[in-house]
């Protein structure tokens, strides 16, 4: 067949080709045209063939020509077959079939593209597959559609498994359709300049794309021109996209601006996609498959493109020498803009394309043979050229993520010592070594790890030896060894044969990529190698660079930092407040609600308010004194602040900035029951809401954002325009609705909370009437405070196997997080389950004790369960944690130890689910869960179980029975008390008090304290039983006791506790003047005390101790701190009838105790009392908090402290405590309280701040004289100050071991 008639065949083949292309009903193109049937027998190649009739060319699919198939000659991993499809063709999709009658067959494989062929690159299934699932027979058909088409001109098919009866055999077939594109290319010293026509209508969006490939890893792509000097650049930098804002002016230039970088390894000259795209308010960026979106500043909103420089830098300066450098060098393809074909322009000439330096319309490509080195035993042997006496010169690039590796050794003949050329710790290292010594090292460069290639020159000659990395620029080492540097007849690249006494490695092998390999200043041919032609190696890649950037984009999440070797990627997630593999779980828990559920108290907190969500941690305070758990949120100004009017401003607005940021205080409001918010008003001719317009003086503005106006006060209702005291009726005013718009020269104030979540936070304040002569005003904006977590006690119980819950499917592609905690006393069960056509998502009970995540992302199902030693059915929560994503997947059960199971290496890592997620049950009905989940979150979003409750059969909204899990955090003696949502401790019959009950209440007594408690009558019990806690009362008649209290004093002899009856009967436990605990009881008028001494010593040491004491009938025991115990037996009948009252410090009623007694009991006790009990009764503590409804008596000053505490006896270990001061202040003779009251300015502050702290000083000094209060009790002094009800209070430390007297943070006088 003559030439014509080849180009007319080869003709007619195209334009078959592209009449079988066809449009689908929407319009789209059905690009699935067979492309190799029609190819000829010279289109195809392959590394070696078995026979003529196994040829290359007999590999079309379904056909039986020659031996019906290719096979190669010796079935290996380093086999392949090529096809030319011609020109670059748009490749969709890839069958496969054995050979035809055989049992030759592949069953796994690799797909190479390439448009030259040369530099083949590996096609990969989400960004990890590498191989393609091939054939279980010779003659079915295995086709695999292309995630994502491929545009190439060659196909390289690499086998890797095949059947292990037969050998490789395989017939293909591709499909796809024709491809069409514009090219350009630059050499450095040329581009494109496209200049927008005058008055073109700018559009809110504006689209560049381009496609590009290069071997330089720098070059600019775009520089695009507005009005005001503005430029938006795109350049290539180190192998990455860099987006960059330039205002250039007419005297100067700024800094560029980055406003993004993207991408990796563009340097690999292979086709990379870029599109910039401009959407009114933002840019993005899209680089490949990736694509980052970045907010437009401010000065760009409006800025219009007028000239588009393609692949050169526009207007520049000649004389510079980094010209060549910053110019693009390579090809360009469909450069568009808005549609447009710069190219195609630029080819017809067009007026408004401007053709620069050097530019062809051709992808001109140089040929750079790369190889892989890319495990354990890859290695490459290559033979000497020059001979010993002409000395070395070897060279080669490379690039690689790892920091250690050889990459080059040789033997030294005439010495028998041996060159190592390596990486060690990302520098590069030469040492020679003979007989176990070094004889020479040098050290070059640094960062070599960084994925850049690097070239390295190793040359001798005439006794001089350097090496040198980068040509110079990365650094060179020089020596002049005293010996000849040759080498021996062969030089090893990467590692060393597994069997070859010539080379010897002693350090990590190489991994990575190299080219432009030269020996003796030759260049070496390594597609000859490849062909084993010249030298040898093992287990490489040849013609291709295979690195991959595991850490572009980043799998590390929430700011976690990523690095890299050539196999895996690691994450740092050091300082961003998440864990795991790719920093995806959070370390803190999402409300205050949740840490106090850990047996956590009061303090600052970081909490995560979505968890493994985008929103990042925030610090809080958690107030958890109170009933409710408060969450405290501060902004810039919560005091009480007087308003400076401006001189010439009508309204004074004030802004608030909060400590947490927008997206976090909404997350917390939103999550919170209930939020609230101060605000309060003080006046004094200055109305504040109500003017005659109607319209108000002043309005807040609150809620999302800025803010929208709101025109009520706090107390009052949204939109009503009103104050508390009008919604109430009690205004100074009763034609008023806020008590400032009285307008009276008097001090009043409007105070209330603000509660509506939809209008919180407060932003800001304008206050409107503070410019009249005689107008003074001050406001206040407390801190916002959230208590109730919604989603912490969200739960169901699910009452049989068959019921479920379902929600829409999970997505969880790349990494998934669920959490939940759950009871139950069935055996097993399914919590969650989510199924795709292969992959699913499972976590389940699968025995008593053994909780199992397993799951199938297209891999084989993986497993990962946690055993526990104690049952999981016990009717108690459990929480559970499992974290799945692309390198491990992770379960954690309670505090158990974590199982981790890593993921495989070269697997499939996007999870893809289809059906409705499962809670409770599964799609079968089968393996049911029977009990309780709560608090269910995927990835940090809580699903509302209790909602789908109410309206599913078979399971029911919330769950009780809370107290068998957490009952353990109420101590001492606390007992808990079941909620709705949770539990609370009730402290009331113990000795303690906070929200634990775990807060020691001590006291500092002096010689004339006294605190007397009175046991009431019985009919009195009865009458009074409702109205006072049942911790204050007691039986009359006692048959035994049980005594509890602590001390510190230096004080012998000392009484610690007297308790007296109406028949002369005493119990008295006090120390001796041998510094000796004694325990006297009377239990008979008519007979003497018993006296039970212990003997322990030296008591009265200033130290803390404990003691107990028990008593049943006449038998007693006593014990002292962790002494053992010490038991006794009493004489008397054991019955302490009708005790009258309990006495702590000093006895006042002497005239029943004996002689000896009453001396002891008048002289007091100096030193302190702490958590003090008495069967039921807390004595000291109803002194301190009850003091106005218990039956007790203070007289001499009680001074509240911590003195209890076992930390107190250390001056240096006192605890450290996190407090919010939220004082409102008080309102006295009818004006604010000048030290609660502060300007905004900044120059008055620091005068005002010492008025304030002497104004402080007289009022903490009137205050204490205010609040002292007095009540007779008889002939005796008055009792105590009282104080308000409370769980807690905050003591200071003191720690003054020596004189525990002295202390004085809070005293009750008398």
């Amino acid at each position: 067949m003559d030439l014509w008639t080849n180009r007319v065949a080869g003709i007619i083949a195209r334009v078959a080709l592209l009449l079988s292309c066809s449009y689908g009903a929407t319009g789209e193109e059905v690009c699935d045209n067979a492309l190799v049937s029609n190819l000829p027998p010279s289109s195809f190649r392959s590394s070696s063939q078995l026979s003529s009739s196994h040829a290359p060319g007999f590999a079309k699919l379904n056909k039986r020509e020659g031996a019906g198939g290719w096979s190669p000659l010796i079935s290996d991993r380093y086999q392949w077959l090529e096809v030319d499809l011609g020109e670059r063709t748009k490749i969709t999709a890839v069958a496969t079939q054995g050979r035809y009658g055989s049992s030759d067959w592949l069953s796994s494989y690799l797909l190479m593209f390439s448009d030259t062929g040369h530099n083949w690159k590996q096609y990969r299934q989400e960004d990890s597959i590498g191989s393609f699932p091939g054939n279980s027979n010779a003659d079915s058909v295995v086709q695999y559609k292309l995630q994502r088409p491929a545009i190439a001109r060659f196909l390289r098919l690499i086998p890797l498994d095949w059947n292990p009866s037969g050998r490789i055999g395989l017939r293909l077939e591709s499909y796809g359709c024709p491809y069409t594109s514009d090219v350009v290319s630059f050499n450095g010293t040329g581009g494109l300049v496209y200049r927008l026509s005058p008055g073109l209508r700018r559009t809110p969006r504006e689209v560049i794309s381009l496609k590009f490939k290069t071997l330089r890893n720098s070059g600019m792509l775009l520089h695009t021109e507005g009005r005001d000097g503005l430029s938006l650049i795109l350049e290539l930098q180190r192998g990455k996209l860099l987006l960059l804002l330039l205002r250039q002016g007419t005297t100067s230039s700024s800094e560029p601006r980055r406003l993004a970088f993207l991408g990796s390894l563009l340097d690999d000259q292979h086709w990379h996609h870029v599109v910039l795209e401009r959407r009114n308010s933002h840019l993005n960026l899209t680089a490949d498959k990736h694509t980052e979106k970045v907010q437009i500043p401010a000065e760009f909103s409006h800025w219009d493109i007028q000239q588009l420089s393609v692949g050169t830098v526009p207007s520049v300066d000649s004389q510079k020498s980094d010209v060549s450098k910053r110019n693009f060098q390579g090809c360009l393809e469909n450069v568009m803009y808005n549609g447009l074909n710069l190219i195609e322009l630029a080819k017809h000439n067009d007026h408004q394309v401007t053709v620069k330096g050097d530019v062809t319309f051709t992808c001109a490509e140089s040929v750079s043979v790369a190889v892989t080195f890319p495990g354990p035993r890859s290695f490459l042997q290559l033979p000497t050229t020059a001979s010993s006496s002409a000395g070395v010169s070897v060279g080669f690039h490379f690039r690689t993520w790892n920091k250690a590796g050889l990459l080059l050794t040789f033997n030294l003949p005439e010495h028998g010592g041996v060159v190592w050329l390596y990486l060690s710790d990302a520098r590069l290292r030469l040492q020679v070594h003979q007989a176990g010594r070094t004889l020479l090292e040098l050290r070059a460069g640094s960062a070599l790890s960084d994925g850049q290639w690097h070239s390295v020159d190793l040359t001798t000659r005439h006794g001089h030896l350097s090496v040198s990395v980068d040509k110079e620029e990365g650094g060179v080492a020089h020596a002049t060894p005293s010996f000849p540097v040759t080498t021996g007849s062969q030089l090893f690249f990467g590692g060393c044969p597994a069997e070859d006494e010539d080379c010897r490695n002693p350090f990590d092998v190489f991994q990575g990529c190299m080219r432009l390999l030269t020996v003796g200043n030759q260049p070496v041919d390594l597609i000859m190698v490849q062909q084993r032609l010249l030298g040898n190696y093992s287990q490489l890649q040849i013609d291709m660079c295979g690195i991959i950037d595991r850490c572009s984009p980043s799998p590390c999440e929430h700011g976690g930092r990523c690095s890299q070797s050539w196999t895996v990627f690691h994450c740092n997630c050091s300082d961003s407040g998440y864990s795991g593999a790719t920093c995806h779980s959070s370390v803190y828990e999402q409300s205050c609600e949740a840490y106090k559920h850990s047996g956590n108290t009061s303090g600052h907190f970081y909490i995560d308010v979505d968890g493994s969500g985008p929103i990042r941690p925030q610090l809080v305070y958690c107030n958890m004194t109170e009933e409710h758990t408060w969450m405290v949120i501060q902004h810039n100004n919560t005091e009480l602040t007087r308003v400076r009017p401006s001189p010439g401003v009508n309204q004074q607005s004030v802004h608030f900035d909060y400590s947490s940021r927008e997206e976090q205080l909404l997350a917390v409001i939103s999550q919170s029951q209930h939020c609230e918010q101060e605000l309060s008003y003080h006046c004094r001719k200055s109305r504040l809401l109500n003017s005659l317009e109607g319209s108000p003086f002043s309005w807040w503005l609150g809620g999302p954002g800025p803010g929208r106006v709101q025109n009520y006060w706090g107390g009052a209702q949204p939109g009503s325009q009103q104050c508390a005291c009008g919604l109430q009726g009690d205004c100074v005013d009763p034609q008023h609705y806020c008590n400032c718009d009285a307008d009276r020269m008097e001090w009043t104030e409007d105070s209330g909370l603000l509660t509506h979540k939809e209008s919180l936070p407060v932003r800001s304040l304008v206050l409107g009437d503070v410019q009249r002569p005689g107008s003074e005003a001050a406001y206040r904006v407390g801190p916002l405070r959230c208590h109730g977590d919604k989603s912490f006690w969200n739960a169901a119980f699910f009452d049989k196997e068959t019921s479920y819950l379902h929600f829409p499917t999970f997505h969880g592609e790349l990494s998934a997080d669920i959490s939940f905690l759950f009871k139950t006393t069935a055996s097993s069960g399914v919590f969650l389950e989510n199924l795709g056509i292969r992959d699913f998502i499972r976590i389940e009970l699968s025995s008593s004790t053994q909780v199992l995540f397993s799951f199938d992302v297209g891999n084989g199902p993986l497993e990962v369960h946690v055993e526990s030693s104690a049952p999981l059915n016990d009717n108690r929560w459990h929480r559970v944690r499992a974290e799945r994503n692309v390198k491990e997947a992770t379960l954690r059960l309670d505090e158990l130890p974590v199982a981790t199971q890593e993921a495989p290496a070269d697997g499939h890592f996007h999870l893809q689910l289809n059906s409705q997620l499962f809670i409770g049950g599964t799609a079968s009905r089968q393996k049911g869960f029977r009990g309780c989940i709560r608090s269910l979150q995927l990835n940090g979003v809580t699903l509302d179980l209790e909602e789908r409750a109410k309206i599913t059969p078979g399971v029911r909204p919330g769950c009780p029975g809370h107290c068998g899990s957490y009952g353990s955090l109420c101590q001492n003696q606390g007992r808990c008390v079941e909620r709705a949502n949770g539990f609370h401790c009730d402290c009331s019959l113990s000795a303690y008090t906070g929200v634990f009950c775990h807060t020691e209440l001590s006291a500092s007594f002096k010689s004339e304290t006294s605190v007397s408690y009175t046991f009431k009558e019985p009919y009195e019990l009865s009458r009074n039983s409702s109205a006072l806690p049942s911790s204050i009362y007691s039986d009359m008649t006692l048959r035994g006791e049980n005594v509890s209290l602590s001390f510190r004093t230096n004080q012998s002899p000392a009484l610690l506790l007297y308790v007296s009856s109406y028949y002369r009967e005493y119990l008295a436990l006090l120390i001796n003047k041998h510094d000796k605990l004694e325990v006297r009881y009377k239990l008979d008028s008519s007979r003497e005390a018993e006296v039970l001494r212990s003997r322990e010593r030296s008591l009265a040491n200033g130290q803390l101790h404990t003691v107990t004491i028990r008593r049943l009938t006449d038998s007693v025991s006593v014990q002292i701190d962790q002494n053992a115990r010490e038991d006794f037996n009493l004489t008397s009948d054991g019955e302490f009838h009708a005790i009258k009252s309990l006495v702590l410090g000093r006895v006042h009623e002497s005239e029943d105790l004996d002689p000896d007694l009453a001396r002891l009991a008048s002289l007091g006790f100096a030193g302190c009392l702490s958590v003090v009990h008495f069967n039921t009764i807390s004595p000291l503590k109803a002194a301190l908090l009850h003091p106005d409804t218990s039956p007790v008596v203070i007289t001499g000053p009680l001074v509240q402290s911590n003195c209890g505490s076992a930390a107190s006896a250390n001056p240096y270990s006192a605890e450290n405590t996190h407090h919010l001061s939220d004082q409102s202040g008080s309102v006295g003779s009818g004006q604010p309280l000048v030290n609660a009251i502060r300007t905004d300015s900044a120059l008055i502050g620091g005068v005002i701040a010492v008025v304030i702290f002497v104004v402080v000083t007289i009022l903490a000094v009137t205050a204490r004289f205010l609040y002292r209060r007095k009540e007779t009790y008889r002939n005796q002094e008055v009792k105590g100050v009282t104080q308000e009800d409370s769980q807690d209070f905050h003591f200071s430390h003191q720690a003054d071991s020596q004189n525990v007297s002295s202390e004085s943070p809070k005293e009750f006088f008398m």
